[in-house]
């Protein structure tokens, strides 16, 4: 059994170099597809305190629901945001992963290197051609992106 989970989003680009970049680290984690399956409303708090960051943070704002439900209105609790994520779980933001680490909100992808437990095994690069890790398994630092 493993001791990494991501709550992934198969469509999308950052959950997909999340995903292989713990494959990279020669881990095969726990794959929760979240629109399938989605978290609890206990799961979905204690994601959010283990990530230390506000309800408001893991709704995601791109998405045809967050502008129909009016939820960039300052008027919603954090338990109508979380009634709205699970009655659309489009609206949680991804890819959420945690591991014995942390939990982190992984955008962008690189940010899953902070909590894996172990290291790179081998370059890595994004679908998108940018080279993350080099051949030796060490993070390519490209401006203050990544600072």
């Amino acid at each position: 059994m493993t001791d990494i989970t991501i709550y992934h989003n198969p469509s999308c680009g950052t959950s997909r170099n999340t995903l292989a970049l713990i494959r990279n680290s020669g881990v095969e984690p726990a794959i929760i597809l979240y629109l399938e399956n989605p978290p609890s409303r206990d799961e979905l708090i204690t994601m959010i305190a283990g990530m230390g960051i506000c309800v408001r943070a893991l709704v995601r704002k791109n998405v045809e629901p967050y502008e129909k439900l009016g939820l960039s209105d300052d008027k919603f609790s954090d338990d109508a945001l979380l009634d709205a994520m699970l009655a659309y779980p489009i609206l949680i933001n991804r890819p959420i992963v945690v591991t014995p680490k942390g939990t982190r909100l992984c955008r962008p992808s690189e940010i899953v290197l902070d909590i894996l437990p172990d290291a790179q095994k081998g370059a890595f690069t994004k679908e998108d051609g940018e080279k993350v890790i080099d051949e030796t398994g060490q993070l390519i630092i490209k401006g203050a992106a990544y600072e």
